[in-house]
């Protein structure tokens, strides 16, 4: 053997023990009980990953079917990943403030803001009996849970979960909530216990889950934001896990760490991504969430770099990314559309302004609703159009095992 070869020959042994490195690391879940359903989705997300992008859409537990209505309506497929949210039901004289994220005991949002009359039970019933279904037609599920401050458990005013920076919990109360036993921390357990209930009865279903709890977790504006450090918001992430996969025996799970894409708008910040990291061994997926066009190379590189080589996905998106963004960003696993950004807000005109000069018994303009949208989303055909977005007509779910189809 030529010394050249020999020096190849060394060279792609190398990059072969890198690369079965990464695949044995990448494919395992952290979770060493996980299921073979989660096993083989994570598998499948693995194979995908630099090459293609899924598809997704979230919605809303008051009406389930909206948006992804919406979508098959401007596309002509469905996406291959179905969202929704956990939620809470909103209490209080400005329930209306919170409409846009979904809360289960309001009309879904835009539109008239109305609350609907259903139970929490009921609610999120449909959310499971949807979940399977969608499942059994080929879907990947993601679900999120905006929850309120333990101490209301799952129904509060939405100000307890939107707290501003100067807020948040104490430093003082959020280790009483970490630590085990305390009041605090026991009322934490009952309100998981309650989002448990469900996700146990998805995985006797045998319905992996990617699961994205307190997202955005990097910003300013929810109760588990903003706290950085080994005492902050990674005790939070590994306490859920713990007692999720642990306790609750919930094997279904892939934990999905979903930040927001930094960012230094004051009064909006978004810190660094590495500052809220629980920990490669606590995290399968890492997701960013992307609204304003902010399509940063860095959001997509750090993440990259952080999770050192591990998936990476587009939590939510406040519009589906263009061709360009995917092809200069390979590596994100999925994107999620979040509920009705599907639509083109150019096309949505809104009321005019009421006339400073009419008489005060005179009718104000219409709330906006998105009602009267027109089914039709340039930006969000042509993504689904491309080449490197898979949807759902391009997965093959025979054997209960998600591959693309030739």
């Amino acid at each position: 053997m030529k010394l050249s070869e020999l020096f190849l020959a060394i060279a792609l042994c190398g990059l072969f023990a890198v690369s079965c490195r990464q695949a044995e690391n990448g494919f395992k879940p952290v979770n060493p009980q996980a299921t073979p359903e989660a096993k083989q989705l994570l598998s499948f997300l693995y194979s995908l990953q630099g090459e293609f992008t899924l598809t997704g859409q979230h919605n809303f537990a008051s009406d389930l079917p909206r948006y992804e209505n919406v979508v098959h309506e401007m596309t002509g497929t469905y996406p291959a990943l179905w969202g929704c949210d956990f939620s809470f039901m909103a209490q209080g004289d400005n329930i209306a403030r919170f409409q846009h994220c979904g809360p289960m005991n309001l009309t879904a949002p835009f539109g008239p803001c109305e609350v609907n009359g259903r139970t929490k039970e009921e609610l999120r019933q449909g959310i499971i009996d949807e979940a399977i279904r969608k499942h059994a037609e080929g879907r990947i599920i993601t679900l999120m849970w905006h929850c309120c401050f333990p101490t209301g458990c799952d129904e509060c005013n939405g100000d307890d979960i939107w707290r501003l920076a100067e807020r948040l919990p104490s430093q003082e109360e959020w280790d009483e909530l970490v630590t085990e036993g305390t009041g605090l921390n026991t009322l934490w357990k009952k309100q998981m216990d309650g989002v448990a209930t469900y996700l146990k009865q998805l995985q006797e279903a045998k319905v992996p889950v990617l699961w994205r709890p307190f997202h955005e977790m990097n910003g300013v504006w929810f109760w588990w934001c903003n706290k950085p450090g080994e005492k902050g918001f990674k005790k939070l992430w590994i306490a859920m896990y713990d007692y999720f996969t642990n306790h609750h025996k919930l094997n279904n799970l892939l934990w999905v760490w979903n930040t927001n894409a930094p960012r230094d708008i004051p009064g909006d910040e978004a810190g660094p991504y590495k500052d809220f990291f629980p920990g490669i061994e606590y995290v399968d997926i890492l997701a960013a969430d992307v609204y304003n066009r902010d399509w940063k190379q860095s959001h997509h590189d750090e993440l990259l770099e952080l999770g050192g080589g591990k998936l990476i996905s587009l939590g939510e998106v406040g519009e589906a990314p263009s061709g360009e963004v995917i092809e200069a960003q390979p590596s994100w696993s999925w994107f999620m559309v979040w509920g009705y950004c599907i639509y083109d807000f150019s096309a949505f005109v809104r009321p005019s302004e009421p006339d400073p000069d009419a008489p005060e018994s005179a009718e104000a303009p219409a709330p906006p609703s998105f009602a009267s949208m027109p089914a039709s989303n340039p930006a969000v055909k042509a993504i689904y159009d491309n080449p490197r977005s898979i949807t759902l007509d391009r997965i093959d779910f025979s054997g209960k095992t998600y591959k693309l189809k030739p």
